[in-house]
Parts: C-alpha cells; sequence; structure tokens
C-alpha cells in the first residue's frame, strides 16, 4: 500500500465533497459506548481518543460517561481519562457537548467539563444554551433540566432570572421547586410576581413552602393586584399581612 493508499484508508470523503469522516475516530467511538467490551480494550480506545484532541473525538468520549461498569475503580479511571480527553479538546468540545446534553439521562459529567474549559461568564452562557433547548411539558427524565437550574443557582444576572422564571410553571415538581430555589438565590425583587403567580398556580405543598418562607425571609412586596389569591393560596403556616407574607402566630 502506497502513502496515500494508507491515508485514505484513515479518512474518506463524505459525498459530494461533504466533510472528511475519521474512521479511526469512528471505531474507536464504537467501543468506548460498548459497556460489555473488555476493560483493556475500552480503556485503550479511550486513551486514543483523548489523545486526539478534536471535536469528533470529544463526541466519542462523551459516549463513556452514560454507563456504569464494575468495578467502580475501573468506572471511575475510565471516565476521569475521558474527561481529560474531552477537557483537552477546548472549545471543539462545546457542540458535541451541547448535542449530548439533549440526550443524555445525567449533566453532571458535561457540565463539570464545560465549567473546565470555560471561564465562569461563557460556562454561564453555555448552561444557559442547554438549558433553552428544553421546554416545560412533561418529558421521561427531567433530571438534566435540575441539574442545570440547581447549577445556576447564586449565578445573579438579568438572563438567568429571565430562562429560570419559565420553569415555575414546569410539569414536573422537581424542576419547580428548584426553579424557585434559583430564582431566590438571584435576589431580585422584580420576581416577586412571577414567584406569586406560581405560588397560586402550584399544588405542590413544598413548592409552596418554599416560595412562602422565600418571600417571608426577604420581605418582598406582593403586588396588589395578586394579594387576594396570594393570601388565600399561602401554605399552612403563613399569612399575608399589608402586602408582605409573614409567620402566622
Amino acid at each position: 500500500m502506497g502513502l496515500l493508499d494508507f491515508f485514505k484508508s484513515k479518512k474518506s470523503a463524505g459525498q459530494d465533497g461533504g466533510p472528511t469522516v475519521d474512521k479511526n475516530t469512528q471505531r474507536l467511538a464504537r467501543v468506548i459506548a460498548d459497556k460489555h467490551a473488555q476493560n483493556y480494550d475500552r480503556m485503550e480506545a479511550i486513551q486514543q481518543a483523548a489523545g486526539l484532541g478534536t471535536a469528533e473525538s470529544a463526541a466519542a468520549l462523551l459516549k463513556r460517561f452514560p454507563y456504569y461498569v464494575e468495578p467502580s475503580i475501573t468506572d471511575q479511571e475510565e471516565k476521569e481519562v475521558a474527561f481529560r480527553g474531552v477537557v483537552a479538546a477546548g472549545e471543539q468540545a462545546i457542540q458535541p457537548i451541547r448535542d449530548f446534553c439533549v440526550r443524555a439521562e445525567s449533566l453532571t459529567w458535561p457540565m463539570k467539563i464545560l465549567h473546565e474549559i470555560l471561564p465562569e461568564d461563557r460556562y454561564i452562557d453555555e448552561l444557559l444554551v442547554v438549558l433553552k433547548r428544553f421546554d416545560t411539558e412533561y418529558i421521561k427524565n427531567a433530571e438534566p433540566k435540575v441539574q442545570l437550574i440547581a447549577a445556576l443557582e447564586g449565578r445573579k444576572r438579568p438572563d438567568v432570572l429571565e430562562t429560570v422564571e419559565q420553569f415555575l410553571e414546569d410539569f414536573d415538581e422537581p424542576v419547580r421547586f428548584n426553579a424557585v430555589t434559583s430564582i431566590f438565590s438571584q435576589e431580585s425583587e422584580s420576581s416577586t410576581a412571577a414567584l406569586c403567580r406560581a405560588l397560586i398556580a402550584e399544588e405542590s405543598v413544598r413548592v409552596k413552602n418554599r416560595i412562602g418562607e422565600g418571600l417571608m425571609t426577604r420581605g418582598w412586596t406582593v403586588p396588589e393586584e395578586l394579594r387576594a389569591d396570594v393570601g388565600r393560596s399561602l401554605p399552612s403556616g403563613y399569612r399575608l399581612e399589608g402586602g408582605v407574607v409573614k409567620k402566622s402566630h
């Protein structure tokens, strides 16, 4: 085989002049994604992909995070090597991470990677990009939304507040609860009306208590047009007095 033939065997062009496809990376991705592969073979594939530093290798390495293998030390070692490999790809890894997050059951590792790659403001930007790809309707697994909203807690920015407020109306109670917690962490009284409307519509006692407690401790004034409904909707132990939520005697 000549040198040109060798390189052709490694990469093949897409039809109509499309992007080249790295056959080696595709092979590595298949092994990395295979939970039932031999541990040695899978680790070797992870290490090879980790050394490439490309968008394609990052996408391949991300396939290691959704599953668990025994023993736990092997699982952790493989994921740590995959983590370092995706980080090594730098900003080339961002789009593969975005794509991965839409399908993932957990965002623990991709969020950890983004936090390692990006400065704080860019990290928040990416969390918002991913969160905005979700709506408030029912989904089988709402954990990614919970994780994203929880990660935004305490990160005070107007666009964070605006985005998270939408999830006060989410189908899933854990999402709504975390949205309330994240919104209060913004310490912005401008969110009072949205929180009051959420309280009025809310059925979960846990979420109602969280809103009541948050409004009471901050002393935020309930908009006049919402006071009657808020007064009726407050959970046991709270009352509305002069437009401010207080503890019941």
